[in-house]
């Protein structure tokens, strides 16, 4: 599955409607998102189980400003409609392959335990 581009009216149902989703936020402008991009787009062949999309920051500021994105290039992997990895920074094709591997080995149940715990934690506060 090639990467697709999504817009803020696609972000939430991308999220909702697939079990993994990883995000790229990029710009055109920026050097170390353009490096990135042939290893992100070689990962999303490989990994065809996988929605791999991409955020465009200078035409979804709204979106890039609501996902908290100070830096670019910022990958996001969500995992049953949970943020479970967030990090700045271009990765090379190691470092790519092994964040997509610990996002399918996630243990769900228990993350989403975390989850509800954090949550009714916040809502007593």
């Amino acid at each position: 599955m090639a990467t697709v581009d999504i817009t803020g009216e696609q972000f939430a149902s991308t999220i909702e409607d697939n079990d993994i989703v990883l995000v790229d936020f990029w710009a055109a402008w920026c050097a170390p998102c353009r490096q990135f991009a042939p290893t992100y787009g070689a990962a999303s062949e490989k990994h065809t189980d996988v929605v791999f999309a991409k955020v465009d920051t200078e035409a979804e500021q709204q979106l890039a400003a609501e996902a908290g994105i100070t830096s670019i290039p910022t990958l996001m992997a969500f995992r049953e409609k949970v943020l479970v990895f967030s990090q700045p920074g271009a990765l090379n094709g190691p470092q790519l392959e092994q964040v997509i591997e610990a996002v399918k080995g996630l243990d769900m149940e228990e993350v989403h335990a975390h989850v509800a715990k954090a949550r009714a934690e916040a809502q007593e506060n």
